[in-house]
This record gives C-alpha cells, sequence and structure tokens, in this order.
C-alpha cells in the first residue's frame, strides 16, 4: 500500500517521459525521409534503361553509398518506430504485444543489416 496519490503515482509516466523522444524520432526521421526518397525515385526513374555495369557504377560512387546508406538507416528506423507505436496501440493481449515487438524489432534489424551489406558490397568491390 502506498501514500502516494493516484496523479502521484503515475506522473512521469506518460508522453513527456519516453514517448516524447518517440514522437521525436518518428518525425526527424520520416523529415530525413523526404530528401532521400526524392533523391532515390528520380535516380532510379534515370536508371531504368541502364544495364548492369552502369547501375553498379553508380552505386559504387561514395556519395551515391552513403546517402543509400542514410536511406537504409533512417527508413527501418522508422518503421521499427511507426510498427511499434500501431502494436502498442492495437494490440492488449500482452503476450502477443510483446511477441510483436520482438518480431518487428528482429525484422527490422536483420533487413536493414541485409541491406547494408548489399550497399557496401557494391560500394566497396566484391
Amino acid at each position: 500500500m502506498s501514500l502516494r496519490s493516484p496523479l502521484g503515482r503515475i506522473r512521469g509516466l506518460g508522453p513527456a517521459h519516453e514517448g516524447a523522444s518517440h514522437w521525436w524520432m518518428q518525425r526527424l526521421t520520416a523529415l530525413a525521409l523526404i530528401p532521400l526518397v526524392l533523391w532515390f525515385v528520380t535516380s532510379m526513374a534515370g536508371l531504368a534503361r541502364a544495364d548492369y555495369d552502369v547501375v553498379v557504377a553508380w552505386a559504387s560512387r561514395p556519395l551515391v553509398s552513403v546517402l543509400m546508406l542514410t536511406l537504409i538507416l533512417a527508413g527501418f528506423y522508422h518503421l521499427k518506430l511507426g510498427l511499434q507505436v500501431v502494436i502498442e496501440d492495437y494490440i492488449h493481449d500482452r503476450f502477443l504485444k510483446m511477441t510483436a515487438q520482438v518480431a518487428v524489432i528482429f525484422f527490422s534489424f536483420t533487413t536493414a543489416i541485409a541491406c547494408l551489406f548489399a550497399v557496401l558490397k557494391l560500394a566497396l568491390g566484391n
């Protein structure tokens, strides 16, 4: 039994404690993804009819590799944050919620690592 009031017990556990940083990171990754996705889409449109060697030469440029790595990291982190919010809001069973959270983290981490590896392999050569 606690002598603290109900308000005192929950103070600091709301959005101002941890949710604000989550909210900001979601907004910052979204803001970073706007120019990165526009760059990527326009680049892919320009390379639509290019052969394999041209695409590999393009992807091997340092600036392109850095932008691709940034796109991958920001995109998968944004994906993880967004799916985490959806899971927390709409799944109410504790076991299912924790299982879904672990699955999202595992999926986003392993897929991001695979994408990073592919870009680095292109950038650094075979």
